[in-house]
């Protein structure tokens, strides 16, 4: 199959063009990818975009997709943030893979899974969720010094020691991780409007929380 791969900035000018071609086996992953561009890339660290959509090197790849690398933006000192609220099943290795920087020495990540009943269903204001997860994440990038941080929250039915939540962060030091990835869990509970039902009963919560006001 034909993929085509966009090239920017330094591994544009690498290239000598904005846009390769590769012709892949048909179970080729992004990963794949990377590894026939290895000359290209070289060591350059990058993050990897499928049809707009960040992707992880076990995604897989289909005729016609777009594979983007993407190395480091300008103003790399600001966090790389990454949220979704979707119906799929989640990945861990995925955020894992979001988040990975060369400036970061700790990785903590948290998985919120299903126990004690078959299924858990959860249904979101969903547009309104991920907007606020996205504030969220961003948020807890720049109050302790992220590298970078990823959030997905899983709506339907979630069987039994599956992952509801997913959350990935990066930082140069244990502390800081720990502490930002503490704070988007606890902050995604108390403000995203996503409702969990349990055995035909919805759990009882509070009203979500808004976020402090900022007054110019």
């Amino acid at each position: 199959m034909n993929v085509d791969v966009r090239l920017f900035a330094g591994l544009r000018e690498r290239a000598g063009a904005d846009r390769v071609a590769l012709e892949l086996p048909d179970d080729a992953r992004v990963r794949d990818a990377l590894e026939r561009l290895a000359p290209l890339v070289g060591d350059t660290p990058v993050v990897m975009a499928v049809n707009q959509e960040y992707a992880a090197g076990g995604d897989p790849l289909h005729p016609g997709d777009e594979l983007a690398l993407i190395p480091p933006v300008s103003g790399g000192s600001v966090g790389v943030s990454h949220a979704r609220v979707t119906d799929e099943p989640l990945s861990l290795d995925r955020l894992v893979a979001l988040v990975a920087d060369p400036r970061a020495g700790a990785v903590v990540t948290f998985l919120g899974v299903t126990r004690e009943v078959d299924e858990l269903r959860y249904e979101a204001y969903a547009p309104m969720a991920q907007r606020e997860i996205e504030r969220i994440v961003a948020a807890a990038i720049e109050r302790h010094g992220l590298c970078a941080a990823a959030a997905e929250h899983r709506v339907g039915s979630v069987p039994l020691s599956q992952p509801s939540i997913a959350i990935a962060v990066s930082a140069p030091h244990r502390d800081a991780a720990f502490l930002g990835g503490r704070e988007i869990i606890d902050e995604i509970k108390a403000r995203a409007p996503i409702w969990k039902r349990e055995e035909g009963e919805w759990v009882p919560g509070s009203l979500p929380s808004a976020p402090p006001t900022r007054h110019s």
